[in-house]
């Protein structure tokens, strides 16, 4: 009797970000040419593995999507199946697996950022066999270096920033620019740096209103009549509290962050005359056409899944470390997240250059022993 085609799952959990359908072109396309494996993929991350939501993925239906943003699979960040909130957030784990053995299936691919890397992890101790593929903006996941997405939103974020560099030089304004990143500043990080702000706010260090304002009254008297202040939607001021959007048990994460940019500048005005304004960059960060760097990352990702996924490795996640692909324990990924140590070198970078980081430069440690940020503060 001549063996069983192999049968590979994959998904997208979570939010959408440039670069998952390279990811999975990359992923149906080695599958079926390098394995002559049957790919299916499911619909809106893990609800179409809990609802049995499933379409064949093959060569010609990954063609020509490789520079598209978004997943032509859809994606969901309401479909944990531990707390499944289309069923009141009943644990349906037992209906997802089986529907992976109903489908005869030899392996799930999960892409995804934390929160996915997170369930992956929890139904394969359950028995499913999961490759994951780590892909967010925020960049914020434990065990790889990069994470496909973020090169993508850091250009959106640096453009947008450079635009608005000329209202506030023409305005003579304090403008004040968020980004997204959640409990992680590396997207304010290297936006901040690449548009040259003056002043970048990030999680990792709890800011100081009165430095933040002497740093603006400073380029006043010096004569550069505007500022630009780059800040984390994490960010916070010192012995404050993060700015909450909204509540809902309802997210992955209980809470969603948003608004500090409007919390600052009321703030700053306690203790400036300056004209400030606020632009909140939001989803744009999530949306359009992924960068080559991005496009080829995802690709690499992509292959190396596919290989682990066909060689029955299961429990693990593709990642990048020191510039050499490997992958990692989900063990080690799991309700985790990466920020920014403070001895990192485009940090140091930014202080050689005068950005202030919201804190007096004395008191950024040489070194960091920053401790992953709990999924939920």
């Amino acid at each position: 009797m001549p063996n069983k085609p192999l049968r590979v799952g994959v998904l997208t959990g979570g939010g959408d970000c440039p670069g998952i359908n390279a990811a999975l072109r990359a992923v149906t396309k080695s599958l079926t040419l390098k394995h002559n494996a049957e790919v299916i993929g499911f619909l809106d991350g893990f609800r179409g593995l809990v609802e049995r939501n499933v379409e064949p993925l093959h060569y010609r239906d990954v063609s020509g999507i490789l520079t598209r943003g978004g997943t032509i699979l859809g994606a969901s960040n309401k479909a944990d199946p531990f707390n499944y909130q289309p069923r009141g957030g009943a644990n349906v784990s037992a209906q997802a697996m089986k529907t992976y053995r109903n489908l005869d299936l030899d392996a799930l691919v999960a892409i995804g950022g934390d929160g996915t890397m997170s369930i992956s992890h929890r139904l394969t101790d359950l028995g499913i066999d999961i490759v994951g593929v780590p892909k967010t903006i925020d960049n914020d996941l434990v065990g790889t270096d990069r994470t496909f997405g973020f090169d993508t939103a850091v250009s959106i974020a640096t453009e947008a920033i450079d635009r608005i560099h000329t209202t506030a030089q023409s305005h003579h304004r304090i403008m004040i620019v968020e980004t997204m990143g959640r409990y992680s500043g590396w997207i304010a990080l290297h936006a901040g740096v690449a548009s040259g702000s003056d002043v970048i706010l990030i999680p990792e260090l709890d800011y100081e209103v009165e430095e933040v304002a002497r740093v603006c009254q400073d380029r006043e008297r010096g004569g550069q009549r505007f500022t630009i202040i780059a800040v984390a939607e994490g960010a916070k001021r010192k012995e404050g509290e993060r700015v909450v959007q909204e509540r809902s048990e309802e997210f992955t994460d209980s809470i969603r962050l948003g608004g500090i940019s409007r919390v600052l500048a009321d703030q700053l005005r306690e203790h400036l005359d300056s004209s400030i304004r606020t632009t909140i960059l939001g989803h744009m960060q999530r949306g359009g056409t992924p960068t080559a760097y991005d496009r080829n990352l995802a690709t690499a990702f992509g292959t190396r899944a596919a290989t682990l996924a066909a060689e029955g490795a299961t429990g693990v996640m593709v990642a990048v470390q020191d510039g050499t692909f490997t992958k990692v324990p989900l063990a080690e990924v799991a309700d985790k997240h990466r920020t920014v140590p403070l001895d990192d070198p485009l940090l140091a970078s930014g202080l050689d250059v005068g950005t202030s980081f919201g804190v007096p430069n004395a008191e950024v440690p040489a070194t960091s022993d920053l401790e992953p940020h709990p999924a939920s503060p």
